[in-house]
């Protein structure tokens, strides 16, 4: 029933230690508003293909060129602006439920464009490498430390877990929530999203002749040169830019909500102050790092020390600190039988050194997922 700060200060008062969980609490606080600054950058980005797709211009022009002129010097302010305003306006009116509602539509949508786009690349020329790419095995990678190192970080950072928005999420969850089943079902279709975008996305890219690791290009780049080649691809890259900068807004929207709420039970200012506060330092902060290189730097340092060290607090607080007899408490709420006991150790002495190493080889590798 509250967000970060509250969370923590929650698990250590078991221990007396009430007012250091609250202090500790802070790090993967100030990892959500990190994490924050960079993604309405990049959400920016997003709005200005969506502008990009309405006047055509995306997919009559240079798609690189396009891209590359977003990434520059200030190359995106008034679409930046335009995403951290409408994330705190959102906030501001309490539209949370509209939000959902909308979501119900939209995220079906964007499954289903996907599956639209995947049927269409299987028809350009070249696209076949791209299947062999992604479902030939090579089994000699299972013997080498990297594949799963990978995969670890991937399934880490995807799933966002024991992050602040988690944290926050639970905080409005009903209690008649049934949270184990839920976070199977969040895997599940988490995995089923990647696999359709892999199916949309990677034949696309041999086919283009792109470098298969070349990270945000492959939506900003790729995608474009796609739908420039389909039947009514200006109306399918309305749609898809849409469904991205819906996604990507309504989760700018909870990395607000954990700060907010955050800064509204330590401050005891008002929630509309606080969001009014959030926007404002988060623009103020990433107008200076608008350029390419510089969000790039800026979310490796976020996401390879901030993020896992925050969650790694977060698994160590919830498994050691507070302990199993009061997760199973929370856990067994919604559910008609309580979790098992296994459930416990699988967290205390599986997850918790996963997370221990997720960390530890972020670093070393220079960052996983």
């Amino acid at each position: 029933g509250t967000g970060t700060l509250g969370a923590y200060k929650y698990c250590f008062e078991w221990k007396g230690k009430g007012r250091f969980g609250q202090v500790l609490a802070w790090i993967p606080l100030l990892g959500s508003l990190g994490i924050a600054i960079g993604y309405s950058i990049i959400i920016g980005w997003v709005v200005r293909s969506l502008g990009g797709s309405l006047s055509g211009v995306i997919l009559t022009a240079d798609s690189a060129a396009y891209f590359a002129e977003a990434t520059g010097h200030l190359g995106s302010v008034p679409w930046h602006v335009l995403v951290v305003a409408a994330a705190v306006v959102i906030l501001l009116c309490n539209a949370a439920s509209g939000i959902e509602k909308a979501n119900k539509i939209l995220m079906p949508v964007f499954f289903l464009l996907f599956i639209v786009l995947a049927v269409r690349v299987m028809f350009l020329p070249g696209a076949f490498a791209g299947y062999e790419f992604l479902f030939i095995p090579k089994w000699e990678y299972l013997l080498r430390a990297d594949t799963w190192v990978m995969a670890m970080g991937q399934a880490f950072f995807s799933l966002s877990i024991t992050r602040s928005g988690m944290i926050v999420y639970g905080s409005y969850l009903g209690k008649d929530e049934d949270i184990p089943k839920a976070s199977i079902n969040t895997a599940i279709f988490d995995t089923l999203a990647a696999m359709l975008a892999a199916l949309a996305i990677m034949p696309a890219v041999f086919a283009f002749g792109i470098e298969p690791a070349s990270g945000p290009p492959l939506m900003f780049i790729t995608l474009p040169q796609v739908f420039a080649q389909m039947p009514l691809g200006n109306v399918f890259a309305v749609f898809f830019f849409i469904s991205v900068a819906f996604a990507g807004i309504t989760s700018l929207i909870n990395m607000f909500e954990a700060v907010c709420e955050s800064w509204q039970t330590r401050f005891g200012m008002s929630h509309s102050l606080m969001a009014a506060l959030c926007g404002i330092a988060a623009f103020a902060v990433g107008v200076f790092i608008e350029d390419g290189d510089k969000v790039g730097a800026w979310m490796d340092f976020i996401t390879i020390l901030v993020v896992p060290f925050g969650a790694l607090l977060g698994a160590f607080s919830i498994y050691y600190v507070l302990g199993w007899k009061e997760i199973s408490k929370e856990l067994s709420l919604g559910r008609k039988r309580p979790v098992g006991q296994w459930m416990g150790m699988l967290g205390k002495y599986v997850y918790v050194p996963l997370a221990v190493f997720v960390f530890v080889l972020g670093i070393v590798y220079g960052g996983i997922g």
